[in-house]
C-alpha cells in the first residue's frame, strides 16, 4: 500500500470510528429524549387517574377504589357499550392510552375499552417502584409504566399499568436510524477519495524527491528538488535533501580531484625512475653516472615514500582511527627542537629563524602530533621564502590562552585563495612541479591534528608580503 493510501486509510478509519461514536451518541440520546417525554405523559396520566379515584399508592385499599372511577381512555363513543363480544371484535385504537389493573399475581381486574380484547404486559420483575418499559401487544409498540398499589400494612396488593402507543416516536427513531445508516458509507467514502487527493498533492515533494534521487548520477550530481511553496515538514525534507546532494557533490568532486591529485604525485615519480633506469640499461655508463642515477632515483623514491606516509596519516583521520593523547606540555621545548632540525635546511638558503621569546608556556596537546605540526609550517616557510630572509617565531598569552605566530617573508598566499590551502594537494602557484619538494599535503595535515587537538589555525597573507600562521592552543599552566 504506497503512503498516500495509507494516510488515506488511516485518517478514513479514525473519522470512521469518530463518525460512527457521534451517530450512536446522537441516536441513544435522541431515544432517551423520546422516551422521556412518553414517561413524562404516563406519569401524569398515571396522576390523574390516582387523583380522580382519591387514591394513594401506598395507602390502597382495595379495588372497590375504582368501581365508580371510568378508567375508559379510549373511544368515548364506546363508552357504554357493556358487549363482550363487541369489545373483542372492536379495532383497537393506537393513538390513545391504555389502562389496566391487575391483581398482586397479574390477574386482570380492569382496563379501558382501548384495550379491546388485549392485555397489557404484566413485569413480575418490577414490583417494588414504579418501572417503565416497552412492550407489545397485539403488534403495537407502546411505553409503559407498572405502579405498585401498596396497602397501608405494605403489603402490594395490585398494580395499575398505563401505557401510550409508540407509533410515531419508533417511525422518528427508524428514519433516524435509516439515515445514518445510509449517510455513513457515502460519507465515509467520500472522505476516503477526498483524503487520497488531498494526502496525493501534499505529499507530491516527496515525489519529486524520489524522481530528482532516481535520476542522481555521478554526471548530474548538480540538480537539486524544487523547494515547496509553504515552509513546512516538507520544505525542510526538500530542503535538508538538497544539502546532502550539496555536501555528496562536494565531497564526489574534492575526492576525484585527490584522486587526480594522488596519481599525478604518484606518477610522476615513477615515471622518472622509470625513464632513467630504461636509460641507464640501454649501454654501458660509467661508475660516476650510475652513482648520479640511482641516487636520482632514490631521491624520488623516497618523496613517493613520504607521501605515501602523508596520505595514510590523512586516510586514518578521515577514518577517525587517530587519537589525541593530550596533555599538559612545555612548548618552548618543541620549538627548539624543531628549529634545530631546521636548521640545515634554512642555511642552504641562508635563511634566519629567530624565536622570541617563549617564557614557560605550558599548553594542552598531543607532543608527536605537536612536532608534526611545527615541522610542516616551518618547513612550508623555508620552502616559499627568498633567500636571505628570515623566519620569526613568536609565543604571546593573549586572553588567558597560548598563541604561537610563525612569519616569514616569503612570497605571501593572494587573499582570494586563503581559504583553499588546508586543501589536499593544493598549490598556490598550481605548477605540480617538485622544485619545492612538497606535496600540498603538509598544511593539509596541519589542520586535521590541529581540529583533533581543539586548536584553532588563523593565516594571514598577502603577495608578496609573507605569510604568518597563528595557533592557538588550549592552555595549560601559564606561568611568565
Amino acid at each position: 500500500m504506497s503512503l498516500r493510501n495509507r494516510i488515506a486509510f488511516y485518517y478514513t478509519f479514525m473519522t470512521a470510528f469518530l463518525i460512527a461514536l457521534v451517530f450512536a451518541i446522537i441516536y441513544f440520546t435522541v431515544e432517551r429524549i423520546v422516551y422521556r417525554q412518553f414517561d413524562d405523559e404516563i406519569k401524569n396520566e398515571v396522576s390523574e387517574i390516582l387523583s380522580d379515584a382519591k387514591i394513594s399508592t401506598h395507602d390502597f385499599k382495595g379495588f372497590a377504589s375504582f368501581q365508580n372511577q371510568d378508567i375508559d381512555a379510549g373511544d368515548q363513543d364506546n363508552d357504554n357499550d357493556n358487549d363482550n363480544e363487541s369489545k373483542k371484535n372492536k379495532k383497537i385504537n393506537v393513538d390513545t392510552e391504555f389502562i389496566q389493573l391487575v391483581d398482586s399475581t397479574g390477574q386482570v381486574v380492569n382496563k379501558s375499552t382501548s384495550l379491546s380484547w388485549c392485555v397489557l404486559a404484566f413485569n413480575p420483575n418490577h414490583t417494588s417502584k414504579t418501572a417503565y418499559f416497552n412492550s407489545n401487544f397485539g403488534g403495537v409498540m407502546v411505553r409503559q409504566a407498572q405502579v405498585p398499589l401498596i396497602s397501608s400494612n405494605g403489603i402490594t396488593q395490585g398494580y395499575l399499568i398505563v401505557a401510550v402507543p409508540l407509533k410515531n416516536a419508533m417511525i422518528v427513531l427508524h428514519d433516524l436510524q435509516d439515515i445514518f445508516f445510509i449517510s455513513f458509507p457515502v460519507i465515509i467514502l467520500t472522505l476516503f477519495i477526498l483524503t487520497r487527493l488531498i494526502a496525493g498533492k501534499s505529499i507530491s515533494p516527496i515525489e519529486k524527491v524520489i524522481a530528482t534521487a532516481e535520476k542522481m548520477t555521478q554526471a548530474n550530481l548538480d540538480q537539486r528538488i524544487p523547494l515547496p511553496f509553504h515552509y513546512d515538514e516538507l520544505y525542510r525534507l526538500s530542503a535538508t535533501f538538497n544539502a546532502l546532494f550539496d555536501r555528496m557533490e562536494d565531497a564526489f568532486q574534492r575526492e576525484k580531484h585527490f584522486t587526480a591529485n594522488a596519481s599525478h604525485e604518484l606518477k610522476t615519480p615513477l615515471a622518472i625512475v622509470k625513464g632513467t633506469l630504461e636509460v641507464l640499461v640501454r649501454k654501458p655508463r660509467e661508475r660516476e653516472h650510475y652513482e648520479t642515477r640511482i641516487q636520482f632515483c632514490l631521491k624520488e623514491l623516497n618523496r613517493m615514500a613520504r607521501l605515501i606516509d602523508q596520505l595514510l596519516m590523512l586516510a586514518r583521520y578521515e577514518s577517525n582511527k587517530m587519537n589525541a593523547h593530550i596533555e599538559t606540555v612545555a612548548l618552548s621545548p618543541y620549538i627548539a627542537d624543531v628549529v634545530e632540525r631546521m636548521q640545515p635546511s634554512a642555511s642552504t638558503k641562508d635563511i634566519t629563524i629567530f624565536v622570541e621569546h617563549t617564557g614557560n608556556a605550558r599548553i594542552a596537546a598531543d607532543s608527536g602530533m605537536l612536532d608534526m605540526m611545527f615541522e610542516n609550517i616551518i618547513s612550508n616557510a623555508i620552502k616559499y621564502s627568498p633567500s636571505g630572509s628570515s623566519i620569526a617565531i613568536a609565543v604571546k598569552n593573549i586572553a588567558n590562552t597560548i598563541v604561537c605566530s610563525i612569519s616569514d617573508q616569503g612570497i605571501g598566499i593572494p587573499e582570494e585563495k586563503l581559504h583553499s590551502i588546508f586543501e589536499r594537494f593544493y598549490r598556490v602557484d598550481e605548477s605540480r612541479n617538485s622544485s619545492t619538494g612538497g606535496f600540498g599535503l603538509g598544511l593539509s595535515i596541519v589542520k586535521k591534528l590541529a581540529d583533533i587537538q581543539h586548536i584553532k589555525v588563523k593565516v594571514t597573507s598577502g603577495t608578496n608580503k609573507g605569510t604568518t600562521f597563528s595557533l592557538t592552543f588550549p592552555a595549560g599552566e601559564i606561568n611568565g
